[in-house]
């Protein structure tokens, strides 16, 4: 399990666990799949901003396997 600052660690189709915009306080974070990666950029300090197939947009904190 790893951070998910750097774009080049992500794909769509993997298992990761985003923190949404609503949830950025209290850090609680939310399991899914990536459909669409969203950030531009190569690395981001707060995490890549994705979003799951089932349609939730956050930054990855954590990409399993």
């Amino acid at each position: 399990m790893t951070g998910g600052q750097n774009r080049t660690q992500i794909k769509t189709g993997q298992t990761v666990s985003i923190v949404l915009k609503k949830d950025q306080r209290t850090g609680v974070l939310t399991q899914g799949v990536v459909k669409n990666i969203l950030t531009k950029s190569s690395f981001h300090p707060h995490g890549i901003k994705v979003r799951l197939e089932n349609g939730l947009v956050g930054r990855v904190k954590a990409i399993h396997g």
